[in-house]
């Protein structure tokens, strides 16, 4: 069973003040409802002419409707009222609803860590089984040395050049002791026909 909370004055004392106004509009709304009905009753035959009884039946019926409008402009101005003073002082809804919603957070994080370590999981046992098949195979060899996959792929494309020679040793040799000429150092590759 839920216990009830205490409220402080001012807001026990506001409270207070809507049921007042609740009351008070429902009641007007009743009254004037009512008069109505009682304008619309045909009555016998008095000192005032029935011309002029009617111009007063309708300006009356005219004022007790505005009243009805009125009191209905009041009940929900009071309606909004309401949903304000709960919004701003309804504390332990607001912190219940900020606690489930965390909850809810929470299992959608749990939820998507067991997926990435599910996947690191698996990326590892692929990783794994293709390093053990680099490894054991001829191209990841080089003269008894193991090479990293960039190197050994990067030297797999140059084997299949037709510019290559059998031995990438050898053209690699080659390269490095082919001279250099004094001005392609100098960055000018035909300085000495235009000199001369």
């Amino acid at each position: 069973m839920a216990t009830q909370r205490v409220l402080p004055q001012s807001k026990e004392t506001l409270l207070q003040n809507y049921n007042k106004r609740l009351k008070d509009d429902i009641r007007s709304i009743l009254d004037n409802f009512t008069e109505i009905i009682k304008t619309a009753k045909v009555e016998d035959e008095t000192q005032v002419s029935r011309a002029t009884q009617a111009e007063q039946d309708h300006y009356e019926m005219h004022v007790r409707a505005a009243n009805i409008v009125r009191a209905g402009e009041s009940l929900m101005k009071l309606v909004s009222d309401l949903k304000q003073f709960l919004i701003l002082n309804d504390f332990p809804s607001v912190n219940e609803a900020i606690s489930v919603r965390n909850q809810q957070l929470r299992a959608l994080q749990e939820e998507c860590d067991k997926k990435l370590i599910s996947l690191r999981d698996e990326i590892a046992i692929d990783l794994y089984e293709l390093e053990e098949e680099y490894y054991s195979s001829s191209c990841g060899q080089w003269d008894g040395v193991e090479l990293p996959l960039c190197e050994a792929f990067r030297r797999q494309d140059s084997w299949g050049s037709p510019a290559t020679t059998s031995d990438p040793s050898q053209t690699s040799m080659d390269d490095s002791e082919q001279p250099v000429s004094q001005d392609t150092v100098n960055g000018h590759g035909s300085g000495t026909n235009e000199q001369s």
